[in-house]
């Protein structure tokens, strides 16, 4: 008795439980709030190279920088004659509503309300962080918040709070010198120098002490 078409078949649909069980888990992932992150990295970084100049504009990826009390995260930092970039991007889904000086900002998606930190509040820790290893003054950095995905703001943002592709035009705007070449290296260098090592350990370090903090203001009255 010939079992090869038996066999074929088995095999067939094993290989199509195979593919599903790999789609879902593809799904699953897609759908994580890490990877949405690090496809709206991903598209920053792929604007920037297409549509600033590398000669010009300086592009440093995910640097984890350490602080007095743990690391902080910059998801992007461009460094350039006219300053320094700052950015930080999210990639969130559904209505953003949120103030300036606003300690924590809401997003709505359907009939759900979600609190996050105010980006800008962020993103100034980071600068603080930059400057003290650089020196740059405040009048050289640039806070840039760039939000991707399917939201959108429902009330008024500054400036510098963008969504998606148009914070290219921002930094193209942005047209006084401010630092020579040689800030523009050393910043660059200091940069390097600084920043913790890529990997595992440095992101995993990272994320505890952001629970931490996370956990401590929570048990604040």
């Amino acid at each position: 008795m010939d079992l090869t078409p038996l066999l074929s078949s088995i095999i067939e649909l094993l290989l199509s439980a195979w593919y599903l069980v790999a789609i879902l888990v593809l799904l699953s992932i897609a759908s994580t709030p890490w990877f949405k992150g690090i496809m709206g990295e991903l598209m920053i970084t792929v604007l920037t190279r297409w549509k600033l100049n590398r000669q010009v504009y300086h592009l440093i990826n995910n640097v984890t920088l350490p602080t007095e009390d743990g690391t902080t995260q910059i998801d992007h930092i461009i460094v350039s004659v006219y300053g320094v970039f700052v950015i930080e991007t999210k990639n969130l889904r559904g209505w953003i509503f949120g103030r300036p000086n606003q300690k924590n900002w809401t997003l709505q998606h359907y009939k759900k309300r979600y609190k996050f930190q105010n980006p800008l509040h962020q993103n100034h820790k980071h600068i603080r962080v930059l400057q003290s290893i650089s020196n740059l003054e405040d009048k050289q950095m640039h806070s840039l918040v760039v939000f991707v995905g399917d939201s959108e703001f429902k009330t008024s943002m500054p400036d510098n709070v963008i969504y998606g592709g148009r914070f290219v035009q921002f930094i193209q705007s942005q047209k006084t010198k401010l630092l020579s070449p040689k800030q523009v290296l050393e910043t660059s260098q200091a940069i390097e120098a600084h920043r913790l090592r890529r990997g595992f350990k440095t992101q995993r370090a990272h994320v505890l002490h952001v629970k931490r903090l996370i956990a401590d203001k929570q048990r604040q009255p």
